[in-house]
């Protein structure tokens, strides 16, 4: 009996270890949420379901067909196909490539241990009980996912204890240093390209650290103050998300900063903001929390922001592009394969500038950083010289080139907004114009209608589109459609890799290829 349970337990354990990689794969990408990762289940809930048929098909059948030749039991019979498919999704599992694979942090590893804890005492209880295998084989996989629940309300009040103790530690570290200048960046995009934009035109005189990558949760930036802020830093650039009601205020009163900048706002995350309105509300908590000495920084461009009524009596400057009363105003802009070339209009002078980056969000964005660093006190010719040597941030607009091919890499970067802009720029380049993309996520009842107005854009913008997942890129095709785009020139693919080995075979060398947005697999489908 106590071998049965132990060849058993291996068995299914196997079965069980690489669906719970995927549900903690998925869970993570979530951010930890219940609420999102339900809704990526409800929406994804085909995702593996292929793979689950038939491996309890062929237990059913390896079940009957051993029985019936009288080879072994029906128990032996499951427990075998069990293991031979546990084995193979393992070895599958070695070869498999993510876009943004699992990370194995000290929050999943305490995860990991507290699912296996759970699963091997369901699965005791369910062999000692001597339930039918193969039930335990249809239960293994579901259990899997269904189990992230009570692991994750389990390991809550860890996680809350371990987080408080390292915020407690990093609001300690930040007080200690009273003369340091402290930068809030947040708005529904735009934010992580801002930050290191402003970075790159403030480093030019000041010692600054700013959140890495895209550290802009409350864990982010904690271990940000913890781990790199120093005594001799005299700038703190901080990069604020938000992906519900009270994020930002909660950000605020953590940092503290003077200087405030908004950069735009849009429906992002509406699944769990649940309206623009609070959305808004949210985003301008930035100008809001702001001392009475402060200094925001908007961009009235946004007709959002420009409408909001600030109930802050700090210091506003406003930067805009199409809205000329801006205290900073872009203008002239053109730009090719180099970059960009653009003046500025500021209390009736004119500067002219120069940057590598492209696209009109990147100028509005260096726009930003220009009136941030006349905040400051940095000199015009210093923050031109800092402009024309501003590097190209990774996956945002950044362009390269491959194979004999120019890419426009903007796979971190896709929002409403962003998506047509950077049509926008892949029509100024040279030679033929492609488009890979698996189209945009996170917008909620609104994401048909953005992505059907993105592929009804790039008619006359791009020559080839190639899209991404079947089901998540169809409002995409439906826009092309209706636009009269040439559907023979629009091919979708599985995966990335399938569409840039189309591109690599049947688009000629000199095309411009713009990839927008890079989802995580979860949601390519």
């Amino acid at each position: 009996m106590m071998f049965k349970i132990i060849v058993s337990l291996i068995a299914f354990l196997a079965v069980f270890s690489i669906h719970a990689k995927h549900a903690l794969h998925i869970f993570q990408q979530n951010r930890y949420s219940f609420e999102r990762y339900t809704k990526w289940l409800m929406r994804f809930r085909n995702y593996h379901l292929n793979g689950y048929f038939i491996y309890i098909a062929a237990c059913y059948l390896w079940m009957i067909g051993f029985e019936y030749f009288d080879i072994v039991n029906s128990e032996a019979a499951v427990i075998v196909i069990s293991l031979i498919y546990g084995i193979k999704l393992i070895a599958d599992e070695e070869k498999k490539e993510y876009i943004k694979p699992l990370v194995y942090t000290h929050r999943v590893i305490r995860q990991i241990i507290v699912l296996s804890v759970l699963i091997v005492l369901v699965l005791i209880i369910l062999l000692v009980n001597e339930f039918d295998p193969l039930i335990i084989a249809v239960l293994t996989p579901i259990l899997a996912w269904v189990l992230i629940y009570p692991m994750a309300l389990i390991t809550l009040p860890v996680e809350n204890m371990i987080k408080k103790s390292y915020e407690d530690e990093a609001r300690a570290i930040i007080n200690e240093y009273h003369d340091l200048k402290k930068i809030g960046i947040t708005g529904s995009f735009g934010k992580t390209s801002t930050k290191n934009i402003v970075e790159n035109i403030i480093s030019s005189s000041y010692y600054t650290l700013m959140t890495p990558k895209s550290y802009n949760t409350p864990m982010g930036i904690t271990r940000t103050v913890r781990e790199y802020l120093k005594p001799i830093h005299e700038v703190f650039i901080c990069e604020m998300g938000a992906v519900k009601s009270g994020d930002i205020a909660y950000l605020m009163d953590f940092v503290k900063p003077q200087y405030g900048i908004v950069t735009s706002i849009g429906p992002q995350h509406l699944n769990t903001f649940h309206s623009l309105e609070n959305i808004i509300n949210e985003k301008m908590q930035m100008i809001e929390k702001l001392p009475s000495d402060g200094v925001g920084i908007i961009n009235i461009d946004n007709e959002y922001i420009r409408n909001y009524q600030i109930k802050n009596n700090c210091t506003i400057y406003t930067v805009g592009i199409k809205n000329e009363s801006a205290d900073f105003v872009a203008f002239d802009i053109d730009y090719n394969i180099e970059g960009s070339v653009f003046k500025v209009r500021h209390n009736d002078q004119i500067t002219a500038y120069k940057t590598r980056l492209l696209g009109e969000h990147n100028i509005m964005n260096i726009l930003t950083g220009i009136a941030l660093a006349d905040c400051l006190g940095i000199d015009e010719k210093t923050i031109q010289k800092a402009v024309a040597q501003i590097k190209m941030v990774e996956h945002r607009l950044e362009l390269k080139t491959m194979r004999g091919y120019t890419i426009i890499d903007n796979a971190f970067n896709s929002n409403p907004v962003g998506c047509l802009m950077s049509l926008e720029v892949l029509s100024k380049m040279p030679n033929e114009h492609v488009v890979i993309t698996p189209g945009l996520i996170d917008l909620g009842k609104e994401e048909y209608r953005y992505n059907h107005d993105f592929g009804a854009y790039m008619k006359g913008r791009a020559d080839w589109v190639l899209l991404v997942g079947k089901n998540q890129t169809k409002a995409i095709v439906d826009g092309l459609n209706e636009s009269d785009f040439d559907m023979s020139r629009v091919k979708v693919f599985v995966n990335v890799k399938e569409a840039f080995n189309f591109l690599y075979g049947q688009i000629n060398k000199g095309a411009t290829v713009l990839l927008e947005n890079d989802l995580p697999d979860a949601f390519s489908n």
